[in-house]
């Protein structure tokens, strides 16, 4: 049975949002602040969600899939710009873009798509990969990481903060947000870093792929 929302959408490539992540973001756009400012003043939610095509008008299509996130923090400038701080609740599906008269884009979401309940924990080789890839990509993209502070983070966090964080295309951030399951996650997430370290190692270029 599906639970739907209506919620503003904010369209941007590569910023991806999980369930239980969070994602600080700095508006400064005038329809941004716009939503920002009847987000804070109304439900405190924003919809995070890929748009397929880099559009200044706004009217790009849109993925199928992104999250609604709640606002926890905000920090609002005297020249009407914001930083905030959403803190993922559940991941949806694009039911359809709501007519409206704001200067941000709305849409009606289904929140029951997903089950986006705590999951279980990764087996422990399946953990080491992760990290272990990571590193390795870290070190190919020449990172200065505090791989301690890493391993103490959970088996979600720690996969969720890569897929947040790495230098993937849009079409691999999207894949990594539509995986059903944290161990799914992991797996592709462990192909992905591969990928991009061997074409790192390899200088070869890699070209965005924006479908």
């Amino acid at each position: 049975m599906s639970r739907t929302l209506r919620v503003p959408i904010f369209p941007l490539s590569g910023a991806l949002l999980f369930p239980r992540s969070q994602l600080p973001l700095h508006i400064f756009e005038p329809r941004y602040r716009e939503m920002t400012r009847d987000a804070i003043d109304g439900g405190g939610q924003i919809a995070m969600i890929q748009p397929q095509r880099y559009d200044d008008d706004n009217k790009a299509p849109l993925y199928g899939v992104g999250c609604v996130g709640e606002i926890v923090g905000v920090e609002e400038m005297d020249d009407g710009r914001f930083n905030i701080v959403l803190l993922g609740s559940n991941r949806f599906r694009l039911i359809r873009e709501i007519e409206n008269d704001t200067l941000y884009r709305c849409a009606e979401v289904d929140i029951s798509a997903f089950n986006d309940s705590e999951p279980d924990a990764l087996p422990m080789i399946q953990r080491a990969e992760v990290e272990r890839e990571a590193r390795k990509l870290g070190d190919a993209l020449g990172l200065a990481v505090d791989w301690a502070a890493v391993a103490r983070l959970d088996d979600e966090m720690l996969v969720n903060a890569i897929a947040q964080v790495a230098p993937f295309d849009v079409g691999a951030k999207q894949a990594l947000l539509e995986e059903i399951s944290l161990n799914g996650r992991a797996d592709l997430l462990v192909q992905l870093m591969q990928f991009h370290r061997m074409a790192v190692n390899g200088g070869v270029e890699i070209e965005p792929t924006l479908q």
